[in-house]
C-alpha cells in the first residue's frame, strides 16, 4: 500500500510525470488517507475503477502555478472545499475567524502547499490559506491554470450549495455554486456513484471523439440556457418536462421583501419534500437567463458496496509531507475509530445531514467492520482503544421501518419528532453484536461510542439490553447527549422530541450507573438563539440547569450554515414546513443574552445575565438567595431595580 499522489516526490517515486492523470482532486483539507476524509474516499474509488488520480490538498490559492503542479489532468478537475463548508471552517458562529484549523497542517490555518512542494504561509501572506468559498476560488484557479478542462465541483460546500441559498456571511440570497464556480457539473450527496458515472462519461466522450453529455446522473446539478426550454426543443436529459418541479426563481428568492422571504420559504419547502430518491422529482431553479437542473438524489450505496468502499487500501495516515509540520490533528478524532453506517433519520432541523446523507441509513457488515477493527489493532500506535463505533447516529444501523426499505423515507412527517412514527422499528440488536464482537477482539482494552446517540430511540426499544451493553462498556467517564432545549416548542422547531423524553432518559442512566456501581456523567447539549427560541425560552432553560446541577462549559450559539431547515426558519421569519411565523433573535446582543442566560454561573456573564433578568422582569432571581442565578452587581449599593419595556 502507498498514498496517492499528492506531492512532486510522489510523481517520481511512481515513475509518473505531469499530465499523467486523469484527474487532479483539489481540496482545502490536508490529505489524510483515510475514509472519513472525503477527498482520499473519492480518490481511492477512482483509483480502483482504472484512474490514475493525484490530490492537490491546501494549494496556495494564489499562485496559478500550484495548480499546473500534477500537469494538465486528461478528464476532469475534481474540486472541493474540504470536510466542511469553508466559510464554517474559517468563521465562529459570530463570525469570527477562528485561530486554528483541524483539517491544515499542524492545525496552522496559514500554512498551505506551495509551487515548489513545500510547506508554508502562500505568496500572499494569508492568515488563512483556506479561502473564503473555496470551492469558487479554487474552480477559478483551475480553469486559469489549464483552459478547456472540465470542472467538476462536490463535497459538503457544493452540496449544501447547489440551488439558490441563505448566506450568513453576506447576508443575502446567493445563487447556486454551480454558477458562480463556472463548473460543469456539480455533485451533491455522498458522491462515490456520480463520480464514477461522471468520469467515465468524460473518458468515453475522450476516447471516441463524440459530444460529452453529463445529463440525467442522479445526485448532480447542471444548468443550461431556458431559452431553449421555451422554444420546446428537445434537450437531452430536460425531455420530460411534465416530471418536473419548477422552484421560484432566483430574482424571486433574492428580493429583499417580504415577498422575497416567502419565495424563498417555499422553494425550500419544494427542495425539503424532494430530498429522498425514492420519492423525489427533478428540480428546476430559473436564474437570470439559465436554468439550474437538480437531478434526483442517487440512491444510498448497499451494504456490499459500502462493504467494497471501506475495504480499498487506505494508509489511514496523514501523507509524510506534514510530518514536520506536526501531522494533521483532525486525524486524531478518527484515526482508530470505525464508521458503521450512514445516512439518519433523526430530522434534527438544525443539521443539514438529511440534506447531503439523506434518511434512509445504510450500514456495512459485522465482518467488514470487524476486518478493519483488526487493520487498527496492527498500527504500533494503537493503545487497546477503539475510539468511536458509529456514524451520523451512533445507534442507528438500517432503515427506520420496513416501508422505508422498499420505498424510501416520508416526506410528510420525521420518525422520531415530535412524536415517534407508529411504524418506527427500533433494534439495536446488531448492533449489539458488533460491539460485542469488537470488545473481544485480542488487543482491543476498550471500545468507546462517541458520535451522537439518539436517546429518545433508544428508549424506544423495550429491550433494554443496549442500554445496559453502553453504561457497561462503551463510555469513557461521560456520555455526550444533546437534548438541545427544554422548551417543547423549540425542540418541536428543532425536530427533536419532547423535554421529558431526556429526564425519563437522564434518570434510568442514573439508576444504570447506580447499579453497575460506576461512576459515570451525562454531559448534555444545547444551543441557544435558535429560530423560535425568545429570552423566556432562554431562561426556562437556565432554570433548569439550575436544578439539573449542571451549566455547560460551551454553549452552541445557533449557526445558520447552509442547507438546512432552520437556517431558512432564521432567515425568512416563517417555518417553510408550515408558513406560519416564527420569533428570530437576529442581534448580536439578544444572542449574547440567551447565550450568557445559559452559562448563568461565569462571572464573565452576569452582567448580561442581570441586564436579561431585568428584561424579563425576573429581577427576583438576582440576589444571594438559594435559587437566584447571579448576584446583585456590587456597584447598585441597594439601589431599587426598575424593570426595563
Amino acid at each position: 500500500m502507498d498514498f496517492l499522489v499528492a506531492h512532486p516526490l510522489d510523481m517520481a517515486k511512481k515513475s509518473l510525470k505531469p499530465g499523467d492523470f486523469d484527474a487532479v482532486l483539489v481540496t482545502g483539507d490536508a490529505y489524510v488517507d483515510h475514509p472519513s476524509f472525503g477527498a482520499a474516499l473519492i480518490g481511492r474509488v477512482l483509483e480502483d475503477a482504472g484512474y490514475r488520480i493525484a490530490i492537490l490538498s491546501r494549494p496556495d490559492p494564489d499562485d496559478p502555478e500550484v495548480f499546473r503542479m500534477f500537469g494538465r489532468p486528461r478528464l476532469a478537475w475534481l474540486v472541493t472545499a474540504g470536510g466542511l463548508d469553508s466559510m464554517v471552517s474559517s468563521y465562529t458562529a459570530n463570525k469570527k475567524l477562528r485561530s486554528t484549523d483541524d483539517f491544515a497542517p499542524g492545525g496552522n490555518p496559514a500554512v498551505c502547499l506551495r509551487a515548489d512542494g513545500t510547506l508554508g504561509p502562500g505568496i500572499k501572506g494569508r492568515n488563512n490559506a483556506r479561502p473564503d468559498r473555496a470551492v469558487i476560488v479554487y474552480a477559478n484557479r483551475c480553469r486559469q491554470a489549464y483552459k478547456g478542462v472540465p470542472v467538476v465541483i462536490g463535497g459538503i460546500e457544493a452540496s449544501l450549495r447547489r440551488l439558490s441559498h441563505y448566506d450568513y456571511w453576506s447576508n443575502r440570497v446567493r445563487r447556486s455554486i454551480l454558477l458562480d464556480a463556472k463548473a460543469d457539473i456539480l455533485v451533491y450527496g455522498m458522491g462515490e456513484q456520480q463520480v464514477l458515472e461522471i468520469i467515465g462519461r468524460l473518458d468515453q466522450a475522450a476516447n471516441a471523439g463524440t459530444e460529452l453529455d453529463l445529463s440525467g446522473i442522479r445526485g448532480t446539478v447542471w444548468a443550461v440556457h431556458d431559452q431553449r426550454l421555451l422554444k420546446k426543443e428537445r434537450t437531452s436529459g430536460i425531455e420530460a418536462i411534465t416530471e418536473a418541479i419548477f422552484l421560484p426563481s432566483f430574482e424571486e428568492v433574492s428580493a429583499i421583501s417580504a415577498e422575497g422571504r416567502l419565495a424563498y420559504a417555499e422553494s425550500f419547502r419544494i427542495q425539503y419534500h424532494n430530498s429522498d430518491p425514492w420519492s423525489a422529482r427533478r428540480l428546476m431553479e430559473p436564474c437570470e437567463n439559465r436554468l439550474v437542473v437538480q437531478e434526483p438524489p442517487a440512491f444510498p450505496l448497499d451494504r456490499e458496496a459500502l462493504d467494497r468502499v471501506y475495504a480499498l487500501p487506505f494508509m489511514r495516515e496523514a501523507h509524510p509531507m506534514y510530518d514536520t509540520a506536526g501531522g494533521v490533528p483532525a486525524l486524531s478524532e478518527v484515526q482508530f475509530s470505525l464508521l458503521s453506517s450512514r445516512g439518519c433519520f433523526g430530522g434534527c432541523s438544525f443539521c443539514s445531514l438529511a440534506f447531503h446523507e439523506g434518511r434512509v441509513v445504510t450500514s456495512r457488515s459485522i465482518d467488514s467492520i470487524v476486518k478493519e477493527a483488526q487493520e487498527l489493532i496492527k498500527k504500533p500506535n494503537f493503545k487497546g482503544y477503539i475510539h468511536d463505533v458509529g456514524g451520523p447516529t451512533a445507534n442507528f444501523r438500517g432503515p427506520a421501518c420496513t416501508k422505508m426499505t422498499a420505498h424510501g423515507a416520508c416526506t410528510h412527517r420525521l420518525c422520531l419528532a415530535p412524536q415517534p412514527c407508529p411504524n418506527l422499528e427500533p433494534d439495536h440488536r446488531e448492533y449489539r453484536e458488533l460491539l460485542a464482537r469488537l470488545r473481544a477482539l485480542p488487543g482491543v482494552k476498550r471500545v468507546f461510542i462517541r458520535s451522537g446517540i439518539r436517546y429518545d430511540y433508544l428508549m424506544l426499544d423495550r429491550d433494554r439490553a443496549f442500554f445496559r451493553d453502553l453504561v457497561e462498556h462503551h463510555i469513557s467517564g461521560q456520555l455526550k447527549v444533546a437534548p438541545e432545549h427544554v422548551s417543547d416548542r423549540v425542540l418541536a422547531l428543532m425536530g427533536k422530541p419532547p423535554h421529558e423524553v431526556f429526564d425519563r432518559f437522564a434518570a434510568e442512566y442514573r439508576q444504570l450507573n447506580m447499579a453497575l456501581g460506576k461512576k459515570q456523567y451525562l454531559v448534555p447539549y444545547f444551543i441557544s438563539g435558535h429560530p423560535g427560541a425568545t429570552l423566556e425560552d432562554a431562561l426556562e432553560l437556565a432554570l433548569y440547569l439550575k436544578r439539573f446541577g449542571f451549566v455547560p462549559d460551551q454553549v452552541q450559539d445557533f449557526y445558520p450554515t447552509p442547507g438546512t431547515l432552520s437556517t431558512a426558519m432564521w432567515y425568512t421569519g416563517l417555518n417553510p414546513l408550515d408558513g406560519k411565523a416564527l420569533y428570530v433573535a437576529r442581534g448580536d446582543h439578544e444572542r449574547a443574552l440567551q447565550r450568557a442566560l445559559l452559562q448563568f454561573n461565569k462571572p464573565e456573564h452576569h452582567r448580561l445575565v442581570r441586564e436579561a433578568l431585568t428584561i424579563l422582569g425576573r429581577t427576583d432571581l438576582i440576589g444571594t438567595r438559594p435559587g437566584c442565578l447571579v448576584p446583585p452587581d456590587s456597584r447598585d449599593k441597594g439601589r431599587r431595580r426598575s424593570v426595563l419595556a
